[in-house]
């Protein structure tokens, strides 16, 4: 198994600086953190800091694709300076899955961005929800955005969206296995599509965690969207993932 981390999005509830969240994670047997939005308002050398103290990895960060187009330069200088190579695009809305021309379009957008992060040594992955996951006739959405963006593009497969949508995470693993080195472990009710901790809603954990296994994902990402005591989520995200080394 690789290793674990915590999408930091999941502790958003708790005030208090970043470093000090990192200094909570670090408690636990979690071996990173994957940043989201709050990291660019920190104090960056604190967080540097931080890093190095506790020994977390960093994993990934989630990145606007706008960001990434209108301050390529800032973003980039970034993640730089905090050793992040791995940006994730974490949401397009509904609107650019509703027909071909719009996945065209936005599929276009991902592989420019790519490119130039590839040439400063950066790599770009997409993370998904469950609007991409809406019928197209043969395929879902999401299939015809893999297709049509390059290969180098990573797919961060969020296990507990795709279920809830309707797809099989398993299947995707093993379709996609080749393009997924970050999953996010995540668990929701299919019915409500609430958010739950994981193992207590409808993904088939146990599956998710063979199929992770044998596609050779490197980062197992737990999150939970909306915990209602965040601590809470972050002990029980950690202990779960690390029973299932």
């Amino acid at each position: 198994m690789g290793r674990t981390a915590i999408q930091l999005y999941t502790l958003r509830g708790i005030d208090e600086p970043l470093p000090a969240l990192l200094e909570s994670v670090a408690e636990t047997t979690f071996d990173g953190v994957e940043f989201a939005h709050r990291v660019a308002d920190a104090n960056r050398e604190a967080v540097v800091e931080a890093l190095g103290d506790t020994g977390l990895a960093v994993a990934a960060a989630h990145v606007g694709l706008e960001t990434l187009e209108t301050d390529y330069e800032g973003t980039t200088a970034l993640y730089e300076e905090l050793g992040c190579t791995d940006l994730v695009v974490p949401w397009l809305d509904p609107s650019h899955f509703e027909s071909e021309a719009a996945i065209a379009e936005v599929a276009e957008r991902l592989n420019a961005v790519a490119q130039r992060l590839a040439e400063d040594g950066f790599s770009l992955h997409y993370h998904n929800h469950d609007q991409e996951f809406v019928d197209r006739g043969e395929h879902a959405a999401m299939d015809e955005l893999l297709a049509r963006t390059d290969d180098s593009i990573g797919f961060e497969l969020d296990l507990g969206w795709a279920n809830a949508a309707g797809a099989d995470p398993v299947a995707l693993l093993d379709r996609y296995g080749d393009r997924i080195s970050h999953v996010h472990f995540a668990d929701a009710d299919a019915e409500s599509m609430a958010c739950v901790e994981l193992g207590e809603g409808d993904l088939d954990l146990d599956a998710c965690l063979e199929a992770a296994r044998d596609a050779g994902v490197e980062w197992y990402i737990y999150e939970h969207d909306e915990p209602t005591d965040p601590r809470e989520s972050l002990a029980h995200g950690a202990k779960t993932l690390d029973e299932a080394r």
